[in-house]
């Protein structure tokens, strides 16, 4: 194991959604690729995240907000000040989280093709992470995902 490289690990031909994708599109696409997360991008290419299956579950378990206002302890006041239509117009609705711009993880762990694996290793048990991306020119070239490592230490 001493002296491999990222670049000895990585798997290349990295899968990247896209910052504007619907969490549907985004399930979809994880679906039929079978992979648990991707790096996310912008319309232009640059890397601004990364989304996994904990995202979207996260997402999908958050309790849905009815109406934030007026919280029922004003309820009873208002009600004796204004008409009920009134009331009912001072609710504001939660916004739904509709893009995976809203459920992505903002920070990227990077390494670059010459990183040593026990430097990748150690990103991953200290972050507690289970992907690393592998960038040459700020460009993403590879993938480190936990069963990558696995096959390093299986392969020793």
């Amino acid at each position: 194991m001493r002296g491999l490289t990222a670049k000895q690990v990585m798997t290349s031909g990295v899968l990247a959604a896209e910052a504007d994708w619907s969490i549907e599109r985004l399930c979809e696409f994880l679906i039929v690729k079978s992979i648990s997360g991707a790096p996310v991008q912008s319309k232009e290419g640059n890397l601004i995240g990364v989304v996994s299956l904990s995202d979207i579950v996260r997402y999908d378990t958050q309790p849905e907000k009815d109406s934030q206002w007026p919280h029922d302890y004003y309820l009873h006041a208002l009600e004796r000040q204004c008409a009920r239509e009134e009331v009912a117009s001072f609710s504001i609705e939660a916004e739904p989280l509709k893009t995976v711009r809203a459920i992505m993880t903002p920070m990227i762990f990077q390494v670059t093709e010459d990183t040593p694996v026990q430097q990748v290793a150690d990103m991953m048990i200290k972050n507690r992470i289970h992907r690393i991306f592998v960038t040459r020119d700020e460009k993403v070239v590879g993938i480190i995902s936990t069963p990558d490592m696995l096959k390093v230490i299986r392969d020793m």
